[in-house]
C-alpha cells in the first residue's frame, strides 16, 4: 500500500500561490501529495513575475488558486498555468473554490460585458479541467455549460454536520429563492425547519427581504442563515434586521466564500449576528468550516 501511495505521490503535484497557501498546504496533506509555492515577484511597473517549481515536469498538476479579488489573481493563475506547459507538465488542473466573475452571466442592459463565458474560455484554454465549489449559478445552470471537464463540489454536508454540532433548535434561513434546494438540503441532513425569504433587489447594496410563510414559528429557534457568498453582506443584514425586529435572541450566519466588502463582517456583529462562520476558501477571521478534505477526495 505504501508503494502505490508513494507511486501516486510521484505521479501528482500541488502547487499555490502565498494567498492560497493554507488552503493549498489542508488539500495536500488529506490528498498525501506533495506541496510547493509558486513565487511571485514584482517589477516597478507591477507586471508579474512568476517561477514555477520544475517538479511540474512529467506530473498532473493542480494548481490552487482562489480567485476573490481576481484581476491580478487571474492573470498570475492563467500564467501559472501556461509555464506549466512549457515544463511539460502531463496535466493542469485549477482548483478555485471560489470562482470569478459568475454573476454577470447575462446582458442587462446595452453593451454590458457577459464575463462568465469571457473567463470561462480563457481558463479553459489554459487548464485541462477545473474544480470548484459552489458556483454562482443562476442563469447558467451547470458549470458545464461554460467550463470543461469541470467538477463542481457542495459544502452542504459539512455546513449541515456543522450546524447540527454547534447549535440547539435551529431554524435554516435561506436569503432569497436561489438558496431554495441548497438550503433545503442542509435542513433535511439535520431534520429542522427551513424557510426561504423573498428579497427585492434595488442595487448592488440595497435590498429589501419579507419572510413569506406567515405561520413559521422562530421565536424559540436558534435562526441560522446561510447563504454562498456574503460579499457586501447587505441581503444578510436585513435578514438580521428582520428577525432583530421580532425579538429573536439567536441569530447566526454561515457562508461558504468570505467575501466580505466594505467591512461587511464588522457591520454584521454591530447588527446582531451572534456568530458568522464561513469556509476556509478564501482567508478570513470567520473561517471555522475547514474543506480541503472535500476537494482532496476529487483529486
Amino acid at each position: 500500500m505504501q508503494n502505490k501511495n508513494k507511486k501516486r505521490a510521484n505521479r501528482k503535484i500541488i502547487i499555490g500561490f502565498e494567498h492560497s497557501e493554507s488552503l493549498a498546504r489542508e488539500i495536500a496533506k488529506k490528498a498525501k501529495l506533495p506541496y510547493k509555492r509558486i513565487m511571485v515577484t514584482k517589477f516597478p511597473d507591477g507586471e508579474s513575475l512568476l517561477k514555477v517549481p520544475e517538479e511540474v515536469k512529467d506530473k498532473k498538476v493542480y494548481i490552487v488558486s482562489s480567485l476573490h479579488h481576481p484581476n491580478e489573481k487571474l492573470i498570475e493563475t492563467l500564467l501559472a498555468a501556461e509555464t506549466c506547459k512549457d515544463i511539460k507538465a502531463k496535466k493542469i488542473i485549477l482548483i478555485s473554490p471560489y470562482l470569478c466573475y459568475m454573476r454577470q452571466d447575462k446582458r442587462f442592459n446595452p453593451g454590458e460585458v457577459v464575463s462568465a463565458p469571457i473567463i470561462a474560455k480563457h481558463i479553459n484554454a489554459s487548464f485541462d479541467g477545473i474544480i470548484t465549489v459552489d458556483p454562482h449559478l443562476h442563469r447558467i445552470k451547470k458549470l458545464s455549460r461554460i467550463y470543461k471537464n469541470a467538477i463542481t463540489l457542495s459544502s452542504v454536508m459539512p455546513i449541515a454536520e456543522y450546524v447540527k454540532k454547534h447549535y440547539k433548535k435551529p431554524l435554516i434561513i435561506g436569503p432569497d429563492g436561489e438558496s431554495y434546494q441548497w438550503v433545503l438540503k442542509i435542513a433535511k441532513k439535520i431534520k429542522c425547519p427551513v424557510t426561504v425569504l423573498e428579497k427585492t433587489r434595488y442595487s448592488s447594496r440595497e435590498v429589501r427581504v419579507n419572510i413569506k410563510d406567515k405561520k413559521l414559528n422562530y421565536k424559540d429557534k436558534h435562526v441560522v442563515i446561510i447563504d454562498d457568498i456574503i460579499s457586501t453582506g447587505h441581503t444578510m443584514m436585513e435578514v438580521i434586521k428582520f428577525f432583530k425586529k421580532n425579538n429573536v435572541k439567536n441569530i447566526s450566519c454561515v457562508g461558504v466564500h468570505a467575501m466580505f466588502a466594505e467591512k461587511a463582517y464588522e457591520k454584521m456583529k454591530k447588527l446582531g449576528a451572534k456568530n458568522i462562520i464561513t469556509s476556509n476558501y478564501i482567508p478570513h477571521k470567520s473561517n471555522r468550516i475547514f474543506l480541503g478534505n472535500l476537494i482532496a477526495k476529487k483529486i
